[in-house]
């Protein structure tokens, strides 16, 4: 069966974080100033497409709805390997010497002359299987983005991080302190102050989520391997971008709605504490009343006053003291002639998505939601992919919107 996009996986065995081609003098394809990117040698290590042996790709990213953050997202890709390439013992291999934890990976996905990322991220581990008899050795390689990268680096001081900086720049100077590509980075200016750099020991990532947190923004490595950060305004606006729609008659077409109405997601109070602070506290009777208390806590936010940390307590609360019924995933079949396989490849997190199903009654749940997690099970006759979805992590009100621009109805941030 063909698939409805050329898959593509390439294998970069060069050291260091950049995606791309080494540059290579003279080399009309690898030599073109603003194509290749510098290698970590003179000699540059080989880039392979390993498509023609790949049996099975599996790529979950996304956010963990129960913590409310976003995770690492993980690779694993199946290839056929019948002359043991990928033994690292084995002399014979075109990749001897070159194999080794922490190379790079990538899967995309062509249409027509469009081509998406899937996922981009770094070698974790090799498991290898070399059965007996008839049957084709093959390896599964395990891969991470680059969450992994920066939950494996420990910072303690962090350079030129001073008090007065907006989050934005703070997260910067965390990325440059564990040398992340400033190539590989977008990110908004933060509408919150930092204090200075508390100078504690703790990993990049947690640094950087502090920072996140702190704004009510989102940090997260897209699917090219790029480390984004959004600042609360533009959080806030992507709810006002047009729904692609997705429903039983008209729409893109879906199976396996997963639905869910519970208090796991409820917070009506919550306890923000600054590093140096008093902790602020911010309560909803009615949610209590109707709900009982559903508190979080947080401590040593990198907020620069009392009224900031305050401030990040109200908007959590007034975003999470609700519940309604929910669809936390939907699964979408690309090889559906009626599902249009190029809009399906360029949603990535804070797409909007209208969701129409009509229940057995007859009646009709519509929900407008927002794509936070992709996990794709792709082979050589199947390309499906699990959507999960979520309400806005950050509410504000949206001037023009139906759906966040009601008087009296949606919460104003700050």
């Amino acid at each position: 069966m063909t698939l409805p996009a050329q898959i593509s996986v390439s294998f970069d065995f060069s050291s260091g974080a950049t995606f791309g081609y080494p540059f290579t003098i003279g080399d009309a394809k690898y030599g073109v100033l603003g194509t290749g990117t510098l290698a970590s040698s003179t000699t540059p290590e080989p880039t392979v497409d390993l498509t023609p042996d790949v049996r099975q790709i599996r790529i979950i990213r996304g956010r963990n709805i129960m913590r409310d953050t976003y995770e690492a997202g993980t690779c694993t890709v199946r290839v056929l390997d019948p002359l043991s390439y990928f033994n690292p013992q084995n002399t014979s291999s075109p990749y001897f010497g070159l194999l080794s934890p922490l190379r790079k990976l990538r899967v995309s996905a062509t249409v027509g002359s469009v081509g998406y990322f899937l996922f981009s991220g770094y070698t974790t581990e090799y498991l290898y299987t070399y059965p007996q008899g008839q049957e084709t050795g093959y390896v599964d390689i395990i891969c991470s983005d680059a969450f992994r990268l920066m939950q494996q680096a420990t910072v303690t001081t962090v350079a030129s991080a001073t008090a007065g900086q907006d989050t934005g720049t703070r997260i910067g100077k965390i990325l440059d302190q564990v040398s992340f590509p400033t190539s590989m980075r977008t990110i908004d200016t933060g509408q919150t102050t930092c204090i200075a750099d508390p100078a504690t020991a703790r990993t990049s990532l947690d640094a950087v989520k502090n920072a996140e947190f702190s704004e009510q923004g989102a940090f997260f490595f897209n699917s090219e391997g790029t480390a984004i950060f959004l600042n609360r305004t533009n959080v806030i606006k992507k709810y006002g971008d047009t729904p692609i729609e997705f429903d039983q008659t008209t729409g893109i077409p879906y199976t396996n709605l997963v639905f869910a109405f519970d208090d796991k997601l409820i917070i009506n109070s919550a306890g923000m504490t600054r590093v140096g602070g008093t902790q602020q506290v911010s309560e909803n009777a009615t949610s209590i009343a109707k709900y009982f208390p559903h508190q979080s806590n947080q401590e040593n936010l990198v907020a620069q006053t009392d009224a900031d940390t305050l401030n990040i307590a109200k908007i959590y609360v007034a975003t999470r003291q609700e519940t309604t019924i929910r669809i936390d995933a939907m699964t979408v079949d690309l090889l559906d002639p009626d599902v249009p396989t190029a809009t399906m490849l360029d949603l990535d997190y804070f797409s909007n998505l209208k969701i129409t199903n009509v229940q057995p009654d007859g009646s009709t749940i519509v929900k407008t939601l927002q794509a936070q997690g992709f996990a794709w099970n792709i082979t050589p006759n199947a390309m499906q992919v699990t959507v999960t979805t979520l309400e806005p992590i950050v509410e504000g009100f949206i001037i023009g919107s139906s759906v966040s621009g009601i008087i009296g109805t949606n919460i104003m941030a700050y």
